[in-house]
């Protein structure tokens, strides 16, 4: 019985250290639901009129029907909504003159409180029929639908239903049909004070989620593989109740041969590599949470026997990709291209003798979000269409980016790849949980004056 009661003792005792005392709240499911409804409703009476207003097109209709969604109809949902339901439509339609936008939907059901159904099925029971009867009535100007050439997650209406509207439509409302890609984009990108309250919270659970597994907790060098590690990271988001949105992947720089390769870094990395003592690590690490999505890269470096710190040469190193960073968001300006922010940026590189490389998304409703690309990692020449379009305020973004970096201690050329989530509120960019300016070392180090 007394060993029974120590065994207790020591599960118990485990437990509580496993639990980090400074986890961020993580909400139940209800909870989650109620903040989601919360923050669509604010959306919907500020950000889409702004957005509409600004595209210059009074009315948006998104049609969707189940298990083959509008990227952007599911931001549209309920929090209980886990898809559309049949054939879904949703208007938003702006009366001017200063007036409140009227939502309303035209399904068999109400899609929540904002977009109430405003077809009687027993009255008309062609639902086609009763959207161009409705469009008549409201005879606006210009019908916006998600048809883009450029933009994915603008370009959600599917060929069927666009030649549905076009067929049920009089020949004089056709012609005032537009693709409505900046009001998709728009409505996406724009973040809230309500949101940005909270982003910083889930930022920090992921930053706090690749620090454990970034540890001796989980690596054991010698004996864990960077694909125990990306597994354990896959486990660990699940048992807090989140999502990932793409696979975790964690590589190996070390003083070998091998040089850098951003194929091979990106899609065609090994994945049983065995970690060893004076290797750097990286992760490249999202979640999903409250509808919103996290994309973080950082670094580690294990710790030879009798080392202390991080070398030096790393060090400095890791200081060459921060500046990068910083030479990135010092040419964040409103209305700037993606296109135009990456060139200024690769130019003051090379005037400060740094060997850059930008792939910059937004961030927020999707991992690789609506608004400016700025940069891919193939494409340093610029990025046509998604690249063109204006950086605007109140959007938030991954910088991401990598510095090659000659060290003379390995013989080779390294990357410090970066990735931090940061928010620009028309002047300035701030990192939405900071970012990281030093390399962690794995053991962490617990007698440094020893």
């Amino acid at each position: 019985m007394r060993h029974l009661y120590i065994l207790i003792f020591l599960t118990f005792s485990f437990s509580l250290m496993a639990q980090n005392p400074y986890f961020p709240k993580t909400l139940s499911m209800k909870e989650r639901a109620e903040v989601i409804d919360q923050w669509l409703e604010e959306r919907v009476q500020t950000v889409l009129p702004e957005v509409m207003r600004r595209a210059e097109i009074d009315m948006w209709v998104i049609i969707a029907r189940e298990y083959n969604e509008d990227p952007v109809i599911k931001t549209l949902l309920p929090a209980t909504w886990q898809s559309a339901r049949r054939t879904t439509m949703l208007i938003a339609y702006d009366p001017g003159n200063g007036k409140p936008l009227e939502t309303f939907g035209m399904s068999r059901y109400n899609t929540g409180n904002l977009f109430k159904t405003v077809w009687n099925k027993e009255e008309e029971p062609d639902q086609w029929k009763a959207l161009a009867d409705m469009i008549i009535n409201k005879d606006p100007k210009k019908i916006g639908i998600n048809k883009s050439e450029t933009f994915a997650l603008a370009d959600g209406i599917s060929s069927t239903h666009y030649d549905k509207l076009m067929d049920v439509l009089p020949k004089n409302y056709q012609d005032r049909i537009v693709g409505a890609e900046n009001i998709a984009i728009g409505w996406l990108e724009t973040r809230t004070k309500s949101e940005m309250m909270v982003y910083q919270n889930i930022v920090r659970m992921a930053h706090q989620i690749i620090a454990e597994g970034f540890s001796e907790k989980v690596i054991q060098p010698g004996v864990t593989t960077t694909d125990n590690v990306v597994w354990w990271y896959r486990d660990r988001i699940r048992k807090l109740g989140f999502t990932a949105w793409f696979h975790p992947s964690v590589s190996i720089q070390r003083a070998d041969p091998e040089s850098f390769d951003h194929l091979r870094s990106f899609s065609e990395r090994p994945e049983q590599q065995v970690i060893y003592p004076g290797d750097l690590l990286h992760v490249d690490f999202g979640i999903t949470y409250l509808r919103l999505n996290t994309d973080t890269q950082q670094h580690a470096y294990v710790l030879k026997p009798g080392e202390k710190e991080v070398p030096d040469f790393l060090k400095a190193a890791f200081k060459k990709g921060n500046r990068v960073q910083d030479i990135l968001t010092g040419n964040f300006k409103t209305g700037r291209s993606g296109n135009e922010i990456l060139k200024a940026t690769l130019n003051q590189c090379e005037a400060e003798g740094l060997k850059g490389v930008i792939y910059t998304h937004p961030i927020g409703f999707h991992g690789h979000a609506a608004g400016p690309t700025i940069g891919l990692w193939d494409q340093q020449g610029g990025v046509p269409g998604k690249g063109d379009y204006p950086l605007y305020p109140n959007t938030a973004h991954s910088i991401e980016l990598n510095a090659g970096v000659y060290l003379e201690e390995w013989g080779k050329e390294i990357r410090i790849m970066l990735e931090e989530d940061a928010f620009f509120d028309g002047e300035n960019v701030r990192y939405i949980d900071g970012r990281a300016t030093e390399i962690m070392t794995i053991p962490r180090v617990l007698y440094p004056n020893e």
